[in-house]
């Protein structure tokens, strides 16, 4: 029974690390991607007026 508290006392602050870790992997690759997608799209936008 203790042991298992104490996991639940040790899981608890690395689990909210971890989800902190992976929110800003996910929004730094979205940005990243988004950036992309834009410049992408800007050069098809000049192909097209071209």
């Amino acid at each position: 029974m203790h042991m298992s508290e104490q996991t639940n006392i040790d899981v608890s602050p690395a689990g909210s690390i971890l989800m902190i870790i992976l929110v800003i992997a996910v929004g730094l690759l979205l940005t990243s991607f988004y950036r992309r997608y834009k410049r992408a799209a800007a050069k098809q936008d000049d192909r097209t007026t071209d």
